[in-house]
């Protein structure tokens, strides 16, 4: 699962990084912490626009939602999609077929349990490329169309590697980063059930991650987690079981 993402980088660094324009209504602002339960607005680049980034709210909404949104979000949690049942999903197969996109990041926060108690890791990758050391990547979604640029959207998630397994050590997930060179080949129209099964199953970045853990900070409600300081290493005792 995936439900907190940083994105840390001011526009014109992810428009070079990503080689697309921020759409002209899109008032982006970097941030170190967005919870998807806030249901928020992402940026994502689209099948039939890859030259363009749009905003994006946080949590898919099929066509057959969009009558009383609300009401389907207080029944489904839809900011995660699941790889191995993405194509078998009536909620999310018309968007694995027809509307995938990229979602842009710079990291995200994985929960990992010890001795009963959940502690926070921020996952990203290392990089010179920038002076804050992590990367811009993207996240394999899916999105639909509530109305005229306006768009919902969900990570995909699959199965853990070996390091992520370690860190989120309970449901053993991880989003579905899509390696640089397969970025175009995501957002290609027509492609089948066995090319989508295909990229789900092979596309994850060939990057290597890092992880530390953060303040539980960031479980918490009452304090603003969207600061520099969020992403700062804490050292708890007895870190792994």
């Amino acid at each position: 699962m995936c439900f907190d993402i940083s994105s840390t980088k001011i526009k014109q660094l992810i428009e070079i990084n990503q080689t697309a324009e921020f759409y002209h209504n899109f008032d982006y602002k970097p941030f170190f912490h967005k919870n998807g339960f806030r249901h928020p607005n992402v940026a994502i680049i689209k099948m039939d626009e890859p030259k363009t980034i749009y905003p994006s709210i946080w949590g898919y909404i099929p066509d057959w939602g969009m009558k009383d949104i609300p009401l389907f979000r207080k029944k489904y949690n839809t900011l995660n999609a699941k790889s191995e049942t993405l194509l078998l999903s009536p909620t999310y197969k018309r968007g694995a077929l027809k509307n995938r996109c990229l979602i842009i990041a710079d990291g995200f926060f994985e929960p990992h349990r010890s001795n009963g108690i959940s502690i926070p890791y921020y996952c990203y990758i290392p990089t010179n490329r920038y002076e804050d050391g992590r990367d811009v990547f993207v996240f394999a979604g899916i999105y639909s169309e509530l109305e005229e640029s306006t768009y919902s959207c969900s990570i995909i998630t699959t199965k853990a590697n070996d390091f992520f397994s370690e860190i989120h050590n309970v449901k053993k997930r991880m989003p579905l980063v899509i390696n640089n060179d397969l970025k175009n080949e995501w957002l290609l129209e027509g492609l089948n059930d066995e090319q989508i099964k295909e990229l789900l199953e092979e596309g994850y970045t060939k990057q290597e991650f890092k992880a530390h853990a953060i303040s539980r900070n960031l479980y918490k409600r009452s304090v603003d987690t969207n600061i520099k300081e969020i992403l700062n290493p804490v050292e708890y005792n007895n870190l792994f079981d």
